[in-house]
C-alpha cells in the first residue's frame, strides 16, 4: 500500500486563505480530488491522507465529505477546538465518520506555551479515547514544547509534520537536530518526511542541500517511524509533484525494499489505521 500521507484540498477563499500571500499566487485557486488523483495514479500511489488547512469544523466536514465521495482519500486529519469544554462531545460526533483518523491545530501560528496550556492538554487527553492521532505542526523553536507534550501523553499517537520545518534556507541545523533526536526517543511519535522543499530556497534547492536534514530524520526516527507526505499543493511552490516524490525516493533507495515500502505507505497505514 503506497500512501501520500499529507496533502490538502481547498476551494480558494481570499479572506479565509489570507495565508496565501502574493508570492504564493500559484496557490490562489481551487485544489480538489480531481486535480490530485492523476498525480497519485502517475506515481502508483493507492491513496492519500487529506489534512486540514483551515481551523474550523466546516473544514473537517468538507474533507470528510470529499473522503466519502472519493475512495482514494483513505483518511482525514481534521480540526476541532481542542481547547473547548465541549471537545468530548465534538469528538463523539465526528468520530462516527470512520474516515476521521486524526486532528491537527496550526500551532506554528500560536504564541509560546500553547501546547502546555491546561485546556489544550485536556483536549489531547480526550483524544486518547477515540484512537485518533494528533499531528504536530510547529516551527523548530517550538520543539521543546512538543517534547514536553508527548512526554505527558505516552499513550497518545503523535505525528510530527514537515520535520518541524527546519531552517533549510538559512542552513541552520544544529539546535533543530538536537531536539529532533530527543523527540525521536519517544516511541509514540512518528515523523512525516514532508514540506521540506518549501523550507529551502524554492528556486535553488537540490538533493545535496536536503541530504543533511534527511540524514537527521532517518538517523533519529529510522524507517519504521517515518512517513512520506507530499504537502501538495503547497509543495508546488518549490517544484513539481514528481520532484517532491523523487527527492524522498532517491534518498531512501539506500534502504531495503521492505523499508522503502514502510516509508512510502505501510507506516501511514499503521499509524492512521487506514484500510485497503
Amino acid at each position: 500500500m503506497k500512501i501520500d500521507a499529507h496533502q490538502h484540498f481547498w476551494q480558494f477563499d481570499p479572506q479565509r486563505d489570507s495565508w496565501i500571500t502574493d508570492d504564493m499566487r500559484v496557490l490562489k485557486r481551487d485544489f480538489l480530488p480531481e486535480d490530485l488523483q492523476p498525480l497519485l495514479q502517475q506515481h502508483q500511489f493507492d491513496g492519500c491522507v487529506a489534512v486540514q488547512a483551515d481551523t474550523s469544523e466546516k473544514e473537517t466536514e468538507f474533507l470528510l465529505n470529499l473522503a466519502d465521495q472519493h475512495p482514494f482519500i483513505k483518511g482525514v486529519v481534521g480540526w476541532l477546538d481542542l481547547c473547548s469544554d465541549a471537545i468530548d462531545e465534538r469528538l463523539a460526533h465526528f468520530s462516527t465518520n470512520k474516515n476521521l483518523k486524526g486532528l491537527r491545530h496550526i500551532v506554528q501560528a500560536e504564541s509560546n506555551g500553547y501546547m502546555l496550556r491546561k485546556d489544550f492538554q485536556r483536549g489531547i487527553s480526550v483524544m486518547e479515547n477515540y484512537n485518533l492521532t494528533y499531528d504536530i505542526l510547529i516551527f523548530p523553536h517550538q520543539l521543546e514544547e512538543a517534547i514536553a507534550l508527548v512526554n505527558t501523553f505516552p499513550n497518545q499517537k503523535f505525528i510530527l509534520d514537515h520535520c518541524a520545518k527546519p531552517y533549510i534556507k538559512d542552513g541552520r541545523i544544529k539546535t533543530w537536530k538536537r531536539h529532533i533526536e530527543t523527540l525521536s526517543g519517544f516511541e509514540n511519535v512518528d515523523c512525516k518526511v514532508s514540506g521540506l522543499t518549501t523550507e529551502a530556497d524554492w528556486k535553488h534547492w537540490d538533493n545535496m542541500i536536503m541530504q543533511p536534514y534527511l540524514d537527521v530524520i532517518f538517523n533519529a526516527f529510522g524507517t519504521k517511524r517515518t512517513l512520506f507526505g507530499s504537502d501538495w499543493p503547497v509543495s508546488i511552490l518549490a517544484g513539481t509533484y514528481a520532484e517532491t516524490v523523487g527527492l524522498v525516493q532517491s534518498y531512501i533507495a539506500q534502504f531495503s525494499e521492505t523499508e522503502q515500502q514502510h516509508i512510502m505507505g505501510l507506516n501511514a497505514k499503521t499509524w492512521y489505521h487506514l484500510k485497503d
